[in-house]
C-alpha cells in the first residue's frame, strides 16, 4: 500500500508487502537500506520529479492513477492479489474508523470492495503508518468545521 499523497512527507511506500513478479519485494532488492531511505524519498518526492522532468504539471499522472483506480474498482480483482485505494477507513491496522487512508483492498467487480486484513508490518512500517495518521489527524482538524 502507498500510503498519502504526493506531497506528503511522511507518504510510506508499503515494500515490506510489496511483490515484483510475484516475489516479494525485499527479496527481489537486497538493500533494505536503500528501500528504508532513498526509495521512500524518491516517492514522496515524485510528483516535484515529474514536474522537473516534464517542465509541466504532474496533474497528468494523477489523473492517470485515478483511471487505474477505477479500472481497479470495475474489474474483480484477480485471486491473491489486491490495490492500494484510499477508503474511509473501517478501523482496519489500528487507523481512526473514518479516517480516508489507503488500504489494500480488493474489488467484487461490481462495485464493492473490501480491505484485505492481516498484512504484517514490521515496527519501522508501524512508525511510519503512524505518522502518516497523525498528520491525516491534523489535516482533519484543520478542515473539521467545514465536514459538517
Amino acid at each position: 500500500m502507498c500510503i498519502r499523497d504526493s506531497h506528503s512527507a511522511t507518504q510510506y511506500p508499503d515494500f515490506e508487502n510489496a511483490r515484483i513478479n510475484g516475489h516479494p519485494a525485499m527479496t527481489v532488492i537486497g538493500d533494505h537500506d536503500w528501500l528504508r531511505g532513498a526509495f521512500i524519498e524518491t516517492v514522496q518526492k515524485r510528483g516535484a520529479a515529474i514536474i522537473a522532468a516534464r517542465g509541466l504539471s504532474s496533474a497528468m499522472s494523477a489523473a492517470n492513477a485515478a483511471l487505474d483506480h477505477v479500472r481497479s474498482f470495475l474489474h474483480k480483482t484477480p485471486d491473491g492479489d489486491w490495490f492500494s485505494a484510499v477508503v474511509p477507513s473501517d478501523g482496519s491496522y489500528g487507523i481512526d474508523q473514518g479516517l480516508m487512508f489507503s488500504f489494500p483492498v480488493v474489488s467484487d467487480g461490481q462495485g464493492g470492495y473490501h480491505i484485505v486484513q492481516d498484512l504484517k508490518w514490521t515496527e519501522f512500517a508501524k512508525g511510519k503508518v503512524a505518522l502518516t495518521q497523525d498528520e491525516l489527524r491534523e489535516e482533519r482538524a484543520v478542515v473539521s468545521d467545514l465536514l459538517r
